[in-house]
């Protein structure tokens, strides 16, 4: 078992996701658009787009805006979106994936790989690190949604492979194959999750020291603000005492 990320959490306490709200909701908009694009305007009829909707409540984005985003699918003016996964190396060799959304692909190559030079880092050829990551799907419930074994009872019931738990919650990972059946029938034992998606869940994971884990932080605090990049996923851990070291 890789392990959860604890920096995932760490981030999370420090309200990170708050300061980048606005960004996180124009990526999400784009995510539905194009969702919706791609096959049903019904969410009930078009899996992608129900979970990008709901990934969108479960920050708190206004219904009128996610509307907004599904209409847009077939206006005019809709930009054409081309879905491009880059890897690379940050500081200390730790592999990064970056999952971007663009309608300018020459902009994006050449933001990501600015940013990966200016982090310490350098972009490799797309293969070079994902070697070392399952794609699987993740499905997120909060800590309250039961102990850590009534969780994987009821996760390993529903077909999935593997449930890592501690004090912030409970993550449950299946085959993307697997994915929207375990889901739906996690929400029959559980309730409605937290959050569901595909992932790269690395393999192993790094713990990194503190000047390591500035320049990492650095590196993804860059991609995460850039309006292209959907997701940045990593291998690395910062331990909790290096972690209240940053700034």
């Amino acid at each position: 078992m890789a392990g959860h990320s604890k920096w995932a959490n760490i981030q999370h306490r420090k309200g990170k996701q708050d300061k980048l709200r606005s960004k996180m909701f124009s990526k999400l908009a784009k995510e539905i658009t194009v969702a919706a694009k791609m096959g049903d305007r019904d969410p009930d009829k078009n899996p992608r787009l129900r979970l990008a909707v709901k990934a969108a409540k479960s920050v708190s984005m206004p219904k009128d805006v996610i509307d907004r985003a599904i209409k847009k699918s077939v206006a005019g003016d809709a930009a054409d979106y081309t879905e491009i996964r880059y890897e690379g190396y940050g500081a200390g060799g730790i592999a990064i994936i970056v999952e971007a959304m663009t309608d300018n692909l020459n902009r994006t190559a050449s933001n990501v790989r600015s940013y990966f030079s200016k982090g310490g880092g350098n972009m490799g050829q797309t293969g070079s690190v994902s070697h070392g990551f399952d794609r699987v799907g993740e499905i997120t419930y909060p800590a309250s949604a039961g102990s850590s074994d009534d969780v994987m009872m009821a996760a390993l019931e529903a077909g999935a492979d593997d449930v890592e738990s501690d004090e912030d919650g409970h993550w449950i990972y299946c085959a993307v194959e697997s994915w929207n059946a375990v889901s739906e029938e996690k929400e029959k034992s559980l309730g409605e999750s937290s959050e569901s998606k595909l992932i790269w869940k690395p393999q192993t994971r790094t713990e990194v020291d503190l000047d390591t884990a500035q320049k990492l932080v650095r590196l993804i605090d860059m991609l995460e603000e850039d309006d292209d990049v959907q997701d940045v996923t990593h291998n690395f851990d910062i331990p909790e005492d290096v972690a209240a070291q940053l700034e």
